[in-house]
């Protein structure tokens, strides 16, 4: 048995997926599968995947769905536990396995997900985002079902009970939380295993993205709402926490554009995909859309905490 399965959802990820086959291959943790879940890429996908010893299993691209690859995935793994990686991100340390694993010394806990970090080509909106939903202290017992399968370990053992739902559009892996919590399952966060996510996206892919998410998220909070004043005021509040953040990071001028289309897309985005609505639980409502508070505090240097970091100027 393995000590992890690392299961990878890739679709013309070639120039990306070697970056996170890299980042595996230098890892602490040695006892590790990888398996590429691949729908139905045109690109170099499998080239630069073959290049490692990757298990590559398929699924068309009619029958695809998040849900539905990780479970093609997870019925694959052999390991004890198996750790989602989204194929567009990549370990900045070589103990990115190892910090994401080690909440499970703690039997109750199902669930852990990583930090996640932008690159040079992230938006800054999404930067903002990332450090909203990603703080930079780990927390061993959240009481929300909060978490991102781009960097995120369960236990294989609870996924035999507990599959992914194959018919969500979006955050079956806040839906596989939510339905381990309400089993007495705990769900950790470990800010020191750190991705760094190049999410470079289209303003139309940012708007399908939060709309396919809210209305995957309308299915599994159904109570909820997200109501037009909702999109008028979440829009104007994050847009003015951006420029916030953007003037004393002296970046202000070079993301005047970018950040109100970006927050604009988002918010339209989730309207879309919520009309219709209960409101929704105030505590994943401030994870999911409220912005960075209005403080500036220094950042705590990852490697402070971390092992060797890896250098990827090979790969690239």
């Amino acid at each position: 048995m393995y000590r992890c399965s690392i299961v990878i959802r890739a679709f013309n990820e070639g120039k990306n997926i070697g970056r996170l086959l890299r980042g595996i291959s230098e890892q602490t943790v040695r006892e590790y599968e990888i398996i590429l879940v691949d729908s139905g890429s045109t690109d170099d996908t499998m080239r630069v995947a073959h290049q490692y010893s990757v298990n590559v299993l398929k699924v068309s691209r009619d029958e695809f769905s998040f849900g539905r690859s990780l479970n093609i995935g997870c019925a694959a793994a052999r390991g004890e536990f198996i750790v989602a990686a989204s194929a567009h991100v990549y370990p900045i340390f070589n103990d990115w396995l190892e910090k994401l694993l080690s909440p499970f010394s703690d039997p109750h806990v199902a669930l852990a997900y990583g930090k996640q970090i932008g690159t040079d080509s992230t938006k800054y909106s999404e930067r903002q985002v990332f450090a909203k939903w990603f703080p930079e202290h780990s927390n061993s017992r959240q009481k929300h079902p909060f978490c991102n399968n781009a960097n995120a370990a369960i236990r294989r053992c609870l996924w035999e009970k507990l599959h992914y739902d194959e018919t969500l559009t979006g955050l079956e892996d806040l839906d596989w939380a939510k339905r381990a919590m309400r089993l007495g399952h705990g769900i950790a966060y470990a800010a020191e295993a750190v991705v760094a996510h190049r999410h470079d996206e289209t303003s139309l892919r940012i708007y399908h993205r939060y709309r396919r998410e809210a209305i995957a998220y309308r299915r599994i909070f159904p109570e909820e709402r997200f109501s037009f004043n909702d999109f008028m005021r979440l829009f104007l509040l994050n847009m003015a926490s951006d420029y916030y953040h953007a003037m004393w990071d002296r970046s202000f001028t070079a993301n005047l554009l970018s950040i109100p289309l970006f927050r604009f897309m988002q918010f339209w985005g989730t309207y879309r995909g919520s009309v219709q609505t209960r409101s929704l639980d105030s505590r994943l409502r401030s994870t999911f859309y409220y912005p960075k508070a209005m403080n500036r505090r220094k950042a705590v240097t990852p490697s402070a905490a971390n092992g060797r970091r890896i250098d990827y100027r090979r790969t690239d």
